[in-house]
């Protein structure tokens, strides 16, 4: 996909949208890369997104049959790997075009998910991965989140991170901020995967998000680095 074919595109700025404007320009960036999400995706991770799935869902800590929502769901590999491991998923994603690539075959919802379409305290967990940063309003989002999990259920967010190593993370700076946008630019869109790593800037810091989960009624809030900091994992329990 040619990037300069729409230069109104709200992704394709030196700026990052902010409000009901970032809400837009996410779901249509990832409408527009769906088709080739997964391959793009394997490839500019060298597959360590499966490992990072895998602790994703071990951090749970539920039992087998748990109802989890997926949110930010794309391609549905977070549903799969739940289903593989015993977890009943619901799939929910903001755009349709990675919800019509998704291969996991659970339930699905198109929603907003800092608006969830379900009742107080109706699923046992959460799993969030990589979307973090593409939030209009964090707290919001935690807010919904810590409403519709029941007592004792259990959350797993699970983002890009900063390495604290300075070796790690200058060889980070290169490979996110310059091969991954030729990588996508090859075999998607290369303004979608520019946007990508400049949206880390999104992020607040470990502490405030922990400060954050815990405003918002989670206890046992703990963040995990993995990968040298490549990835982060947030994990809680709903008081």
């Amino acid at each position: 996909m040619n990037s300069s074919a729409n230069p109104k595109r709200k992704w394709d700025r030196n700026d990052l949208p902010q409000g009901a404007e970032k809400v837009v320009a996410v779901q249509e960036m990832f409408d527009a890369i769906a088709p080739r999400y997964n391959f793009v995706n394997r490839l500019m991770t060298f597959g360590l997104d499966r490992k990072w799935r895998s602790r994703t869902i071990d951090s749970l800590l539920l039992p087998l049959g748990s109802r989890v929502l997926d949110l930010a769901s794309g391609t549905g590999d977070l549903c799969i790997a739940l289903r593989e491991n015993g977890f009943t998923p619901l799939s929910i994603d903001i755009s349709l075009g990675m919800l019509e690539a998704d291969k996991s075959r659970v339930p699905r919802s198109q929603a907003d998910i800092q608006k969830l379409p379900f009742p107080n305290a109706s699923v046992d967990g959460i799993t969030c991965g990589f979307a973090l940063r593409n939030l209009e309003n964090l707290q919001t989002f935690f807010n919904e989140i810590a409403r519709v999990t029941r007592f004792k259920g259990r959350i797993a967010l699970l983002d890009v991170g900063v390495p604290t190593s300075r070796f790690v993370r200058f060889g980070n700076s290169i490979y996110f901020g310059k091969i991954v946008p030729l990588i996508g630019g090859i075999f998607a869109d290369r303004a979608a995967y520019k946007y990508l790593p400049r949206s880390v800037a999104y992020l607040p810091s470990p502490l405030i998000i922990t400060q954050m989960l815990e405003g918002s009624g989670f206890a046992d809030v703990k963040h995990e680095q993995l990968s040298g900091g490549l990835t982060q994992l947030f994990t809680a329990t709903r008081n």
